[in-house]
């Protein structure tokens, strides 16, 4: 595509004349079909995402995230309380639709509404949610409503040496562009980030891609996926 010029003759980027910036998210609430998100809440969540969050052992969860383990619920309960009702992070739990707990968190992070961007992270989902459909569908809940309050640029960023997370967010359609090298230090070690991000004209292909994958039609009498969200991603954006 031939690129856009000035007066100058010099390139410049498409025109965003009937683009407005989009409101921040507030009192988040969206079902899904595996999926509801809530607006976090310690005295509803606290106890159960704990108790969660306990039945990994080792910690492994907690490796490339800010903060944690936590040992004792008071200091998980404390650090909820801490960050619950701030707006960026914005944080929400992921709740189990079939059996009504909540099972994660995640939030919406790096919010700037006049550039049009929003990232998603704080990602922790407990071993209840990892690997399963409740995980899949918050992540797409997340994406869709950013797009539907008008954002433009979705964002995930983490630890260049975080393989599961890397693996993630490829699997859920982000396009990888590139790593900070030595952009941040947290637990006392250095962190390379990696950059991927969905843009708005990216995203119908992916909405139909995650809604073929969700249903439960996708779903053998046992739950096992019939086809890959991977398989259905690829053919959508070839259509």
């Amino acid at each position: 595509m031939t690129p856009r010029t000035n007066a100058l003759g010099q390139p410049i980027g498409e025109p965003l004349d009937d683009w407005t910036a989009p409101p921040r998210p507030t009192a988040l609430a969206l079902d899904g079909t595996w999926a509801r998100l809530e607006r976090l809440d310690p005295d509803r969540h606290a106890r159960a995402l704990h108790d969660a969050n306990a039945l990994d052992a080792e910690g492994r969860n907690w490796t490339y995230l800010p903060v944690g383990p936590f040992a004792a619920f008071d200091d998980y309960d404390r650090w909820l309380r801490a960050v619950a009702g701030g707006t960026d992070p914005y944080f929400v739990a992921v709740v189990d639709r079939g059996t009504g707990q909540p099972v994660g968190v995640a939030s919406y992070l790096r919010i700037d509404p006049a550039a049009g961007s929003i990232e998603v992270g704080h990602i922790n989902f407990s071993p209840l949610a990892q690997r399963t459909s409740v995980a899949t569908d918050a992540m797409f809940l997340m994406m869709r409503h950013a797009f539907s309050l008008g954002y433009r640029r979705y964002e995930w960023k983490c630890d260049a040496l975080n393989a599961p997370s890397r693996a993630a967010a490829e699997r859920l359609g982000f396009i990888y562009e590139g790593l900070f090298r030595q952009a941040t230090i947290y637990k006392g070690r250095s962190r390379d980030t990696a950059w991927y991000s969905i843009l708005d004209r990216e995203f119908p292909a992916l909405e139909r891609a995650y809604g073929a994958w969700l249903a439960p039609a996708n779903r053998t009498a046992e739950g096992r996926q019939l086809r890959r969200l991977a398989e259905l991603i690829a053919e959508a954006r070839r259509a």
